[in-house]
């Protein structure tokens, strides 16, 4: 039986996140591909039709996860072009730092994954974080009328993110809630100290 093209989009959809998911929840090493199949709900033969193996897998989902990020800043400042660094900030900090591990955002959560990956996936989690970096420092406070970002405003949006995926990585360790609830607090303040300040 021959599926359609959209089927099988679907079907690499439902596979990069059931992946995305498994791999921030187990780790890498802890993401088997009986595991990967069982979780987006395919065969193996399914799994190997769209990914030549586990590591291809993981590097699309790390760059989904980014993508999605990437994709969240900028609805953000779309709609609300005053205030969306707080509420990104927040929002980060918050929902981002509380939910399940297996919704968490991609950049404290499989980062460490990345740093013990092959070159490829390494390769290519630079340029994507490179293009986060460059939507957060577009939309960071600027001095004068300039049209695009400056190299000081791409050096803060990478504190910001190192602040922020650190902040959330520490908070989500510790198992008292008073503490990360402070570690999130402290992490917020700071970065939006960063963020109010034009280079």
């Amino acid at each position: 039986m021959r599926y359609s093209a959209e089927h099988k989009q679907e079907t690499r959809a439902r596979v990069v996140a059931a992946a995305g998911r498994l791999f921030r929840t187990a780790g890498y090493g802890g993401a088997g591909i009986d595991a990967l199949t069982k979780a987006a709900g395919v065969t193996n033969g399914a799994f190997y039709g769209h990914f030549k193996s586990k590591s291809e897998a993981f590097r699309t989902a790390v760059l989904s996860g980014l993508d999605e990020l990437r994709h969240g800043v900028a609805v953000l400042k779309a709609s609300e072009p005053n205030g969306w660094l707080e509420t990104f900030v927040n929002f980060y900090l918050g929902y981002k730092r509380t939910c399940d591990l297996g919704e968490s955002c991609a950049l404290p959560s499989l980062s460490a994954d990345v740093m013990r990956a092959d070159r490829q996936t390494r390769a290519a989690y630079t340029a994507e974080l490179r293009r986060l970096v460059g939507e957060i420092a577009a939309g960071l406070p600027r001095d004068g009328d300039a049209a695009a970002y400056t190299p000081a405003q791409a050096d803060q949006a990478i504190v910001l993110l190192a602040m922020l995926s650190g902040g959330v990585t520490l908070a989500r360790a510790v198992s008292d809630p008073a503490l990360s609830e402070r570690i999130a607090k402290l992490v917020a303040q700071a970065a939006l100290r960063l963020a109010a300040t034009p280079p």
